[in-house]
């Protein structure tokens, strides 16, 4: 019965994507308020920016957990099974409480859809709202939610935040968020709420003043970044999230105000997990997934495998790429570290087709270019050549090539 029930939330799901993004938050706040409005019985931190918001989120809910609080934390997309997207201190929910969330909130909303007060409900909004009601549910003391995409619309912002972060500012999702960095600061700008308390990353420099005018328009406070760490953080962690930890420390500290304990950051950041980012599956041969899917993810992915191993990596980059992303520019960040490419798709309906992404590759890569059509066709002929691998691209091929591994359909 509950593998039945799960695999009813799964097709419900997988129905709901054909309505796309609902740029409103119409829809989510009908269906929250006719669930009882489960998101308003706990407060929550909101985390948005176009790159690090899932690695801020998850340190945000260590430290919180580390802090003996119950935490709730939401993040996007998952690596490899939907359930990951929503965790309890550092649990992730089993799938008969997954089934149980997205069963009782599509009732809801076909009960709704009935009515007419709705004409449909999306993927991301049905899984927001299982999220919230199962916090509300967990009795959690706090909720730490990664926004999906942008501020303005996302599903996450039914809620009024505590403490609204934005860890960075870049061109991605411009045909949607907008084509200047403005205009996309000023839709993450949107999740800051009166009487929020607001951390700013270091990523949003260039465009501060729309995010310093948010404040003042909201009768916000601005929590301003520490600027220590202890020394075993910054040896641990790649030089990228510095920046991401930073951030998550300040919305600790703005949440628990004088409850915060600085001795707390080492122990709760060590033991947070971090699946995707920067992850070794294997030392030897190397395995090294990493869910940068963007040039400015790009960048930062090639500066940290320059930290670790000089100036050429010694492995074979596997790049896959979703269609929406900007290719030129993943590939011109990552492909100088390399002597050999292999290129392939994720199952992902919005994976770039690889002879395209070839014609990209060849353009600026000089040596040798391998196509497969899929992962487990490219990781096979990878393990065996022997060849170290460094995959990455987009969420989508880490999570393939750790579900390939992790369930020994490819041995590595």
């Amino acid at each position: 019965m509950a593998d039945n029930s799960y695999t009813e939330a799964l097709q419900i799901l997988e129905d709901a994507l054909i309505f796309g993004i609902d740029p409103s938050l119409d829809g989510i706040q009908k269906l929250m308020a006719a669930l009882g409005d489960p998101q308003d019985t706990y407060p929550s931190i909101q985390i948005t920016g176009t790159n690090g918001k899932t690695s801020t989120a998850r340190f945000a809910a260590g430290l919180l957990h580390t802090h003996g609080h119950t935490v709730g934390l939401y993040t996007s997309p998952e690596l490899i099974y939907r359930e990951e997207r929503i965790e309890v201190d550092q649990r992730y929910i089993t799938r008969e409480e997954f089934a149980e969330a997205v069963i009782t909130v599509h009732d809801c909303a076909v009960r709704l859809i009935e009515k007419g007060v709705l004409p449909f409900i999306t993927e991301f909004e049905v899984l927001t709202a299982a999220a919230l009601w199962f916090f509300a549910k967990q009795k959690v003391d706090v909720a730490v939610l990664e926004v999906g995409m942008g501020g303005r619309w996302d599903a996450t912002s039914v809620v009024n935040p505590a403490v609204a972060v934005i860890t960075s500012v870049d061109l991605d999702h411009t045909a949607i968020l907008g084509s200047t960095l403005e205009e996309i600061a000023g839709e993450k700008a949107a999740i800051i709420k009166p009487k929020s308390a607001v951390v700013l990353g270091t990523g949003i420099t260039s465009t501060i003043d729309v995010f310093k005018r948010r404040i003042v328009e909201t009768d916000a406070t601005q929590h301003e970044l520490s600027s220590y760490l202890p020394d075993a953080i910054l040896k641990h962690f790649p030089a990228y999230q510095t920046a991401n930890i930073f951030c998550a420390v300040a919305a600790a500290e703005a949440f628990l105000e004088d409850r915060f304990d600085p001795s707390l950051i080492e122990p709760a950041l060590l033991t947070t997990p971090l699946p995707g980012r920067f992850e070794i599956l294997s030392e030897d041969p190397l395995l090294l997934i990493d869910a940068a899917h963007n040039p400015a993810a790009a960048v930062k992915l090639a500066e940290d495998l320059k930290n670790k191993f000089g100036e050429r990596v010694p492995a074979t980059l596997l790049l896959g790429i979703l269609s929406d992303k900007d290719i030129d520019g993943i590939i011109d960040a990552l492909c100088p570290l390399f002597d050999a490419l292999v290129l392939t798709k994720s199952s992902s309906s919005r994976s770039y087709p690889v002879n395209e992404l070839a014609k990209h590759a060849e353009i600026r890569f000089k040596g040798p270019i391998i196509r497969y059509d899929t992962v487990r066709q490219a990781l096979e002929e990878l393990r065996a050549s022997h060849s170290g691998v460094v995959a990455t691209g987009s969420g989508t091929i880490a999570g393939e090539v750790k579900r390939l591994i992790s369930l020994k359909e490819v041995f590595w």
